[in-house]
């Protein structure tokens, strides 16, 4: 991450422990961790190196265009939304700035893992960050090819799902994902069943292809597939559209120039999208 090699920084770091006197890290042959007193230099340094990086960050925001580096955290099925229509623009854009995607799909405390950002549907934003309307609102399908349909009734309820062979959505934390569903505020969750479940939302619409059953997937990723008919739709009654993508960040710090432009990117893409939708 600092472009330095292992063995410079090794050197660095052995360099520190000779002029301090003491040992900040305890290595095996399988693990490095912090001593006591590299946890202590640590706690007692950490913030002055983020005023460093605030002071830095203040120049920067001095810059015809912003430079460094953007992290951010996400899901796959999110970064693929967001990828062409904002983050290459935002390259494109600001040749000086570089994007990093970490999209492992782990809720984690972006400020404690050094992410400048996340990007979660609104209901899983944490209530203490600024989040920012990153999509349009979105929808859950339930979809199967019509192979599969040919030979089995197509479900009027949520919960003849429970007679299909269903196509589940393992989550990051190790659960198996319940289908979710509403209609005019009835609200209905349903444990599917079926024997291939899989953590990755393309592998899912493939297996739907092949006719291997049923599966709960957004709108967005098999409108083409419902557009020729290689897909059918069911339970559309009961699938209705929620608030979409925010990307959020801690609003009690300065926001980096980079993170600020790409906000801006953010929001004229929204307002274009809206307006196609209006013109429409």
């Amino acid at each position: 991450m600092l472009g330095i090699s292992p063995s410079a920084l090794s050197h660095r770091v052995a360099t520190l422990e000779h002029h301090l006197g003491v040992r900040l890290f305890n290595r095996t042959t399988r693990s490095v961790s912090l001593s006591q007193a590299g946890e202590q230099l640590l706690n007692r340094v950490r913030p002055a190196l983020n005023e460093i990086d605030a002071a830095m960050e203040g120049v920067n925001q001095f810059r015809l265009t912003p430079s460094g580096r953007l992290r951010l955290n996400t899901t796959e099925a999110a970064a693929r939304m967001i990828l062409r229509p904002v983050v290459l623009e935002f390259l494109q854009r600001y040749p000086d700035m570089t994007v990093e995607i970490v999209a492992d799909g782990r809720r984690v405390d972006i400020v404690a893992e050094g992410f400048d950002a996340g990007i979660r549907l609104a209901e899983s934003v944490p209530l203490d960050m600024v989040a920012v309307p990153c999509s349009p609102p979105l929808r859950f399908l339930v979809v199967g090819s019509p192979a599969y349909f040919a030979l089995r009734e197509q479900p009027a309820e949520p919960e003849d799902l429970l007679r299909h062979r269903c196509i589940r959505s393992l989550l990051p934390s190790g659960a198996t994902l319940h289908w979710q569903f509403e209609r005019e505020g009835e609200k209905r969750l349903i444990n599917v069943k079926g024997p291939l479940t899989l953590d990755n939302q393309p592998l899912m619409i493939d297996s739907a292809l092949a006719g291997a059953g049923l599966t709960w997937v957004s709108e967005a990723a098999v409108v083409k597939y419902l557009a020729t008919g290689a897909l059918l739709s069911v339970l559309e009654q009961w699938s209705p559209r929620f608030p979409g993508l925010h990307l959020y960040y801690p609003g009690h710090r300065l926001v980096p120039a980079g993170l600020r432009m790409f906000i801006e990117l953010i929001h004229e893409v929204m307002a274009a999208s809206q307006h196609r939708h209006d013109g429409g």
